[in-house]
């Protein structure tokens, strides 16, 4: 009888852990969910039978990057949306201003490109407004965006979001960085996912990103191929609700 007893306090235990680690998966999980937020707009694809995609490009920038996208994107008559990160934009000023100049799109990626998870609400705002206030500085215009960075936000973060008038852009095609030995299968990659209203992300900004950045121009010819004509994510957004 004393065994059972003793039995008995610790399976409750044991069920309580793994009711835990299930709650813990669980939110993992929707912190990282790309089509779902608690709080604020949020979008990771619009419904459009126009024949458009978003293209958008995280993190930096870097002269690297910079040079590598704008000269796809300039011969075409191309414009995506760059979500940057603010201390990038510090060092690096001259690079986001290049891209202004050339009629890009600007996104919010946070200051620091830490992950947004467990911190307080007070941190969550200061990695918004901190980023906010750089991109003025680099001559921003149109729709507010923001991309958390890995996708990661659950909560305090959606609410300063909101709070500073953002809308939380995710996407329905991510390229997979370092899953791809060569640009084509990189390439082949994201074109086989990719249908009128996708946003897609790449990373082209950093030294690790060569294979991203010789895939861009495979992108862009696949996509023409296909009859899809690149947007920003601000001219895809205004499609929101809207039909042929």
């Amino acid at each position: 009888m004393i065994l059972s007893r003793e039995r008995f306090p610790l399976r409750r235990l044991a069920v309580g852990l793994v009711l835990l680690l299930a709650l813990v998966a669980g939110l993992f999980q929707l912190s990282r969910a790309p089509c779902f937020q608690l709080v604020g707009d949020l979008v990771c694809r619009v419904e459009t039978d126009q024949r458009v995609v978003a293209l958008s490009f995280d993190d930096g920038p870097t002269a690297q990057g910079v040079d590598a996208v704008l000269a796809e994107l300039e011969p075409r008559g191309l414009k995506a949306t760059f979500f940057l990160i603010g201390n990038d934009m510090e060092q690096h000023p001259q690079q986001a201003r290049r891209l202004t100049e050339a009629g890009m799109e600007l996104g919010n990626h946070t200051y620091s490109h830490r992950t947004m998870l467990l911190h307080t609400p007070g941190f969550y705002a200061e990695e918004v407004t901190r980023a906010d206030a750089l991109l003025d500085v680099a001559g921003r215009t149109g729709p507010k965006l923001f991309r958390p960075p890995y996708g990661k936000r659950l909560l305090g973060l959606p609410q300063a979001v909101d709070a500073a008038g953002y809308t939380t852009v995710t996407w329905d095609v991510a390229d997979n960085v370092g899953a791809h030995p060569t640009p084509r299968a990189y390439a082949d990659d994201i074109l086989s996912r990719v249908r009128p209203g996708s946003i897609v992300l790449m990373h082209p900004m950093y030294r690790g990103n060569g294979v991203e950045r010789e895939a861009l121009a495979l992108v862009l010819d696949g996509l023409a191929a296909r009859g899809l004509r690149v947007v920003t994510v601000g001219e895809l957004l205004a499609l929101r609700g809207a039909s042929d």
